[in-house]
C-alpha cells in the first residue's frame, strides 16, 4: 500500500532472468517500511509485485551488465536477485542509501518510515543551508579542513563532527549544542557533508535517519572539496598528495577498460583542475584511489571502436584518453549527452591545468 512518507519514483526493472524475458522495464516503485513493491504504472491501486527486504543484501553498484552503471542488486532471504537501475548516478544512491536503512531497520526490529529532512530534524523553514554551506566553507571564518590520522589512514581536507558543532555555536547559527547538532544533520541529510572514516559513515547509513556525531573522532569534508584518503593503489604505488590539491571540476562513474586484462568495470572518477588529474575509484571499496591519469597535455577523442569490446559487450559512447607519455585510456559514458560533458571538461583541464 502506498503511503506519503515513503521513497517512491520510476526505475528500469529487469524483467526476468530468462533469456527470453530477459528485458528491462520501466516500473514505480514504492519502498515502504518492509519491502519494495513495484507497479506497472504509477496510478495502479494494486502492484505487480512486491520484494521482501528482511533479510536481504543489497549489492551497490551492480556489474552484472556490461555497460548498464546505474544498476543496484536486491538479494532476498531466499537468494532471489532482483535487479534495478537508476536514471543517474544521484537517484542511484539515494535509493540504496533508504533501502539499507529498511534492511538495517528490520534486522534490529525497528521500524522504518522515510521523512523529509527538515520534518525529521524539525528544521526551521527559515534556515537556508545552502547559505549556512557557503559561510563554513569560508576561508577566513570557516571551518578549517585538515589533515587528520586515524587507524593508520590519513585523512585530507576533513574536519571533526564536534569541530562542525562548536563553529555553529561560535557563529551563532546555534543556541546549544543540541541545536547545532540539528543543522549539521540537516547538512548531512542534504549532502553538503559527507562522511570520511567508518564511524562517521556507520552514522550516516543508522536506522531510522542519519546521524551526525558531535565526536572528535567522527570525521567529515564538504562535497565538493579535495578530500582524499592517502594509500596505496592498485599496482602499490603511494599516490602522491598534490595530485589532490586541485578544485573538483566533475564526477561520477564510467565504465573503464583495464590494461592487462582488457576487461571493463564501473569505476569512479574524480577530476581535478590544477594540477590536472583525474583519479579513479573503486564505488564499492572507499576513499582509497585505485589510480591516477595525469591529463596535462593529454588528448582525449570520441571513439566509435575499442580492442577487445565486443568481447565484453561494450559498445556506444566510447571515449580515449592519451596521455603525454602515450598511455591509452579507454572509457565509456552512459549515455551520449554525458561523454560530451566528459571529453568538454577533460580538454579544458588539460589545456589550463599543470
Amino acid at each position: 500500500m502506498k503511503e506519503n512518507n515513503t521513497t517512491e519514483n520510476n526505475l528500469q526493472r529487469k524483467t526476468s532472468t530468462g533469456t527470453l524475458l530477459n528485458s528491462w522495464k520501466a516500473v514505480w516503485v514504492v519502498l515502504s517500511d518492509d519491502g519494495l513493491e513495484f507497479y506497472k504504472k504509477k496510478t495502479d491501486r494494486s502492484p505487480k509485485g512486491m520484494i521482501p527486504l528482511k533479510g536481504a543484501v543489497l549489492v551497490n553498484p551492480c556489474q552484472d551488465f556490461g555497460k548498464r552503471m546505474l544498476v543496484f542488486k536486491i538479494t532476498t532471504d531466499r537468494k532471489q536477485d532482483h535487479f534495478f537501475q537508476a536514471s543517474h548516478v544521484e537517484e542511484r544512491e539515494f535509493w540504496v542509501k533508504d533501502i539499507k536503512r529498511v534492511i538495517t531497520c528490520l534486522d534490529g526490529g525497528r521500524k522504518f518510515a522515510r521523512k523529509s529532512t527538515r520534518r525529521s530534524i524539525r528544521l526551521p523553514d527559515k534556515v537556508n543551508l545552502t547559505e549556512l554551506y557557503a559561510l563554513m566553507k569560508d576561508q577566513d571564518g570557516g571551518v578549517k579542513e585538515l589533515k587528520l590520522e586515524q587507524e593508520s589512514r590519513v585523512f585530507n581536507h576533513c574536519f571533526t563532527g564536534a569541530t562542525v558543532v562548536e563553529w555553529l555555536i561560535s557563529k551563532e547559527k546555534a543556541r546549544n549544542r543540541p541545536e547545532a547538532l540539528m543543522l549539521a544533520t540537516g547538512l548531512l541529510n542534504e549532502g553538503f557533508l559527507q562522511p570520511a572514516g567508518d564511524l562517521s559513515k556507520e552514522g550516516a547509513e543508522s536506522g531510522e535517519q542519519t546521524v551526525f556525531l558531535d565526536e572528535t573522532i567522527a570525521l567529515y569534508y564538504f562535497a565538493d572539496s579535495g578530500f582524499f584518503c592517502e594509500g596505496y593503489s592498485s599496482d602499490e604505488d603511494v599516490l602522491l598528495k598534490e595530485e589532490f590539491r586541485g578544485n573538483i571540476v566533475k564526477q561520477g562513474c564510467l565504465l573503464k577498460q583495464g590494461h592487462k586484462r582488457k576487461n571493463w568495470k564501473v569505476r569512479k572518477f574524480v577530476l581535478r583542475d590544477d594540477p590536472a588529474f583525474m583519479h579513479y575509484y573503486d564505488p564499492t571499496k572507499g576513499d582509497d584511489p585505485l589510480g591516477s591519469i595525469h591529463l596535462r597535455g593529454s588528448v582525449v577523442t570520441a571513439v566509435e571502436f575499442v580492442p577487445d569490446a565486443k568481447k565484453y559487450d561494450v559498445d556506444g559512447d566510447l571515449f580515449e584518453i592519451i596521455t603525454s607519455d602515450e598511455t591509452h585510456y579507454f572509457l565509456q559514458a552512459a549515455k551520449a549527452e554525458e561523454r560530451k560533458e566528459w571529453i568538454t571538461a577533460i580538454q579544458a583541464v588539460s589545456k589550463s591545468g599543470k
